[in-house]
This record gives C-alpha cells, structure tokens and sequence, in this order.
C-alpha cells in the first residue's frame, strides 16, 4: 500500500480549505489544545466535526498531521501497517505537535489498543468519530478517562442564520422577518452543513441515512437483517415526539423485545436518534419509556417509506429538543419529558446538577389557541410545576404573541421560537 501517495492526496485536500468560508461552531470552544487529554470529537456523518478540528488546528498555528481513515485505501489496512502509516505521517510532515485522526473507528479491533499506546508516549490527539460507542465501550476501557468528549451537532439555528447571512441580533421588522423565513427553511432542510445552499436535498439525505444504518450500523455490528433495522429506523423516525416502549414496538413491527432493543442502541449510538426518557423517581420507568428525536429535523421526512411530510409542531419539538441536548453539560445535566397518564404532559423537563430547573412546552401556533390548546400547554406546565416543584416555566411558539400569562400564581413566559433559538428571549 502506497501511504505516502495517500496521506499526500489527504494533504492536499486539507490544504484546500477556505478557513474564511467556514461559520464559527460552539464545540470550537471545547476543543482544548493545551490539554494532554485525547480530544475526542463525535457525531452524526457529515456534520462538520472535521472541518471543525481542521480549522482549529490550522487557526492556532500548530504544527499536526493528519489521517483521515474513513477512505477506500485504508479498507484492508492491518494493524501490523499502523507503524508504518505512522512513520510515513511524520516524513511527510516533518516533525509534529498533533496528530489528528479521522473517522478512527474505521480501524477495526485495534484502534483503542493504537490510540492508547500514543498518549502513553505523550502523544497530542484530536480524533473524531461517528459512533458513540468511541467512548461508551472500548475506548473508554483503554483510556481510563484521558480524554475530553465534544458532542458534534449538526448547524444551529444560530450558525444556520450566520451561514446564509441572515442578522441574528436586529429588532426591525425586516431582520425579524428574515429570521422568521430562514426558520421555515431550517424546519424543513435541516442543518447538516453541506445542504445550507441546495434545494434538491432530499435524495442526499436519504442516502446519508443509509449510509448510517448500512455502514455505521450493520457493517460495524455483522448484521445480516438490514431490512429489518432499516424498518426499525423509519417508524422511530416517523414517530418524533412521541412515546415509544420497546415491548410494544417490538410487537407492531414483528421483532424480539431484545433484538428491538439493540438496534435502537446502535441507532443511537450511530446518532441517527437521540433520545429523551421519561421524568420519573422510578428508574425502571426512566428505562423502559422514551421519546425519540431525529438528530437532524430533515431526517424525518426524507428516508425510505416516510409517512408523509409531518407538520411544523413536530418538526419545531425536535428542533428545540437538539437546541436543548446542546445547551445542556451532559456531564451533569440531563433532559426528560414528564406525562402523568392522560392528565397532562410536558415536553421537556431540564435537569441541572440533580434539580429541575425549567419546564419548556413547544407548540406551533398559539396566535388564537383554542380552549383545548390553552389547557393542554398552559395547565400542562402548570399541573408539572406543581409535580416537580419547579416555577421556571417557558412556552416556545412559532406563530403567537410573545408576553407572560399568570395561571394559578405561576408565572408563564412565552417566547418565539425564533428569539428562543437565537438567545433573545
């Protein structure tokens, strides 16, 4: 195998990068380079988590290498080759500050083992990867937490709105109509990076989902039933929002509760889902009742058998969800739903440091709410606030007048979706 041909036409593409063309990104700031610890971006396919190392790397003006191992030359790469891939990085780029690795689960078996043994020769690592168990499985039994995990999101509505150079910041009419319209296009084309621009983007979504499941998923796990997981995805991604229990998916889709269960696993560990667990003290409840979230709002309509195009009120409710699971420290907070039977619902419920601290319903159009909407977003934060003790409580709507309403002494901010996405409430 010819490395210095490969790692030279790698090169050479990362030399292409236009720095000033790229929209700055949170997990930038995450990204510690003074750190000894392995700097572990992951996430979703083709959200950007290269070109964000990429562009902190060459903006701090350190010397690094790179290998990018989710290309067709390195498929039959063995793991006797490592140390000579590794010696051919440094002849071709001289002596090296970092070393930044690629899409590195592709080196099968072997990669942690090879990861480890760099950072105990005091090697400085950036790495990215799409698929949570990087760290969830073996890595993190090889590490033995040597390393900092920087979850990589698909654009923002913020960055959305940089990218496509809407203002984010004006009060006129016309800034807030623009915000308004690039949030129409944002609930319906999502924010995967290459897409910003296109119009024709279905098909490329389409074929991103496969590639996860057939590439991320059933490569990486030897599963035969493609048909199957395949089936599993779309009807979770047909059902955002929505309660799903996996003995009574299992039933509607003809699988085995525990086969059901593992793929729901690898779909999130994939980042396909996310997931948001029922609020309960009960920690069997927190286990076996979940809501699940696309990790892109175009991934709901645009895969195989999709049921139609769903409304804006779903399409908004994943949309917030992510804007949330970014907001939040995953190392101590976390995010739930909270449902008392029929009674009533809240859409998510915001954990801090073991204390609830907001209650967020989402609703599309509360511009005239009937009777019916009023008591299901209204009472439902106000019925939850009583159950969980918690008086921060906030409704985002697409369409309605911003302002409070007092309901039973508790105090109800409600807020644009617009202006909750861009931090201007």
């Amino acid at each position: 195998m010819d490395f210095r041909r490969i790692l030279s036409d790698q090169r050479a593409e990362l030399d292409n990068l236009d720095l000033s063309a790229l929209v700055p990104r949170i997990e930038e700031t995450q990204i510690n380079l003074k750190s000894k610890l392995a700097q572990i971006v992951i996430g979703v396919r083709r959200s950007g988590k290269s070109t964000i190392c990429q562009k902190v790397l060459l903006e701090s003006g350190v010397k690094f290498g790179y290998i990018n191992f989710d290309d067709e030359n390195f498929i039959n790469l063995r793991p006797e080759q490592l140390n000579e891939l590794l010696e051919t990085l440094y002849r071709l780029y001289g002596p090296l500050e970092y070393l930044f690795f690629d899409e590195i689960q592709n080196i099968k078996d072997v990669w942690s083992l090879f990861v480890n043994r760099l950072l105990r020769q005091g090697k400085r690592l950036i790495i990215t990867g799409s698929n949570a168990n990087l760290l969830s499985g073996e890595l993190a039994t090889h590490l033995t937490g040597r390393y900092h995990q920087i979850e990589n999101f698909p654009f923002s509505f913020m960055e959305y709105c940089t990218m496509i150079g809407v203002d984010v910041k004006s009060y006129s009419t016309i800034a807030i109509g623009l915000r308004q319209k690039a949030l129409d296009e944002y609930l319906m084309k999502g924010g995967m990076p290459e897409i910003v621009y296109e119009h024709q983007y279905s098909s490329y979504i389409k074929g991103l989902v496969e590639s996860i499941i057939t590439k991320d998923i059933c490569k990486r796990h030897n599963i035969r039933n493609v048909a199957g997981i395949r089936k599993l995805a779309n009807h979770v991604l047909d059902m955002v929002g929505q309660e799903i229990q996996t003995n009574e998916l299992a039933k509607k889709i003809n699988m085995t509760h525990p086969t059901v269960g593992n793929y729901l696993k690898y779909l999130k560990e994939s980042y396909l889902i996310r997931e948001v667990p029922l609020f309960s003290y009960k920690n069997l409840d927190r286990q076996k009742i979940r809501k699940y979230y696309a990790i892109d709002v175009a991934f709901i309509s645009n895969h195989d058998y999709a049921l139609g195009s769903p409304g804006y009120g779903w399409r908004l409710e994943n949309v917030i969800a992510l804007e949330l699971m970014r907001r939040i420290n995953p190392e101590s907070d976390q995010l739930f739903y909270l449902k008392k039977n029929k009674s009533y619902e809240v859409d998510f419920v915001v954990v801090k440091s073991g204390n609830v601290v907001e209650l967020i319903q989402v609703t599309y159009d509360f511009s005239n709410p009937s009777q019916k909407l009023w008591n299901r977003e209204l009472m439902g934060l106000v019925k939850g606030s009583e159950a969980v003790n918690c008086d921060n409580l906030t409704l985002v709507v697409l369409e309605g007048k911003p302002g409070v309403e007092i309901i039973e002494d508790k105090k109800i901010k409600i807020v644009k979706a617009s202006d909750w996405l861009l931090n201007l409430d």
